[in-house]
């Protein structure tokens, strides 16, 4: 079903207690329960719902032997209530913020290394000029930040497009490419030396993002080309202080985005080897999506990243 009239929700006088019901049955995946935790009775869910699949004329839930599932018209209009619901309520943050004398509020994802890198410098500058002005940074891997993303849960975000299915729906400006170095604990052994090759770090304990993921397959592929085995000593994982922990009581090593790295040497937390590593991850970027309007705050912050970007890549 493809309706084209810009109008046709104000036709259909869609009532905010739908959405928060058809949100409420996706969590649920049960009508009774559904309509206790909206403070309905069952037969005024139930009616509800009618009343929206009557309007819309499809069928938004199977009804199952125990319990409900989202058909496919179901499913998008969830993510759109969604959607929908977090922006109203983002507009009510934004007038309460107003009224109170401030300019509103920016989310922004981000992704590790411009997380250390280039978003700090970027609100320090915009905080100068706009010291009211409310902003929230979420660090997280690019898939979870585009999810919140699409669900109009982030204002935009710094980070990768990894599933070009979705792509269609967003706009990407790319900020920089990521090269990758190999780190290890201050006074580590192999520290020492002069220069390095691959094949001196095949031996060694590795700490690898876990399997399946980009940078794990780029460092592996990396052995390979080599004409060596991968390491096989390896401790999965991808949470930073358990990786900055370990690399500091022991003597693995770890690749890491070169400028995320330059920050932990700096601060004398553990140092970059002395090897150039054939392996990057791709390109990171600004994200937004396209059928957004953003606000002020949020134009002001990504001018600032802009700007940030264009003095350290």
């Amino acid at each position: 079903m493809k309706n084209t009239d810009p109008n046709w929700f104000l036709r259909a006088r869609l009532k905010t207690r739908q959405l928060l019901l058809l949100i409420a049955l996706d969590d649920e995946r049960n009508i009774h329960r559904a309509a206790n935790e909206l403070n309905m009775t069952q037969p005024a869910a139930s009616k509800q719902l009618k009343d929206l699949e009557d309007t819309l004329g499809v069928t938004l839930f199977d009804r199952l032997p125990r319990g409900m599932r989202p058909t496919i018209y179901g499913e998008a209009m969830i993510r759109h209530s969604r959607m929908a619901l977090t922006s109203l309520s983002k507009a009510h943050e934004d007038i309460v913020a107003l009224k109170s004398g401030l300019s509103g509020q920016v989310d922004v994802g981000v992704i590790l290394s411009p997380g250390l890198s280039l978003i700090p410098p970027a609100i320090a500058s915009v905080k100068q000029h706009s010291p009211m002005l409310r902003i929230g940074v979420e660090v997280e891997s690019s898939n979870i930040l585009m999810a919140r993303l699409l669900h109009g849960e982030l204002d935009f975000l710094v980070g990768r497009i990894l599933d070009e299915g979705s792509s269609h729906d967003l706009s990407y400006e790319e900020l920089s490419d990521e090269p990758v170095c190999a780190v290890a604990r201050v006074g580590h052994p192999l520290q020492s030396a002069t220069s390095l090759s691959l094949s001196d770090l095949t031996d060694s304990p590795w700490i690898m993002a876990p399997k399946g993921s980009i940078l794990r397959s780029r460092c592996e592929q990396m052995f390979r080309n080599s004409g060596l085995t991968p390491p096989t000593n390896v401790v999965d994982t991808t949470a930073i202080l358990v990786i900055t922990s370990l690399l500091q009581q022991t003597d693995f090593v770890y690749a890491m985005p070169t400028e995320v790295a330059r920050y932990y040497a700096e601060a004398r937390l553990l140092d970059i080897l002395p090897i150039e590593l054939p392996c990057k991850m791709d390109g990171f970027g600004i994200i937004t999506r396209r059928d957004q309007l953003l606000s002020p705050g949020a134009l002001i912050l990504q001018q600032a990243i802009r700007d940030v970007a264009k003095t350290i890549y």
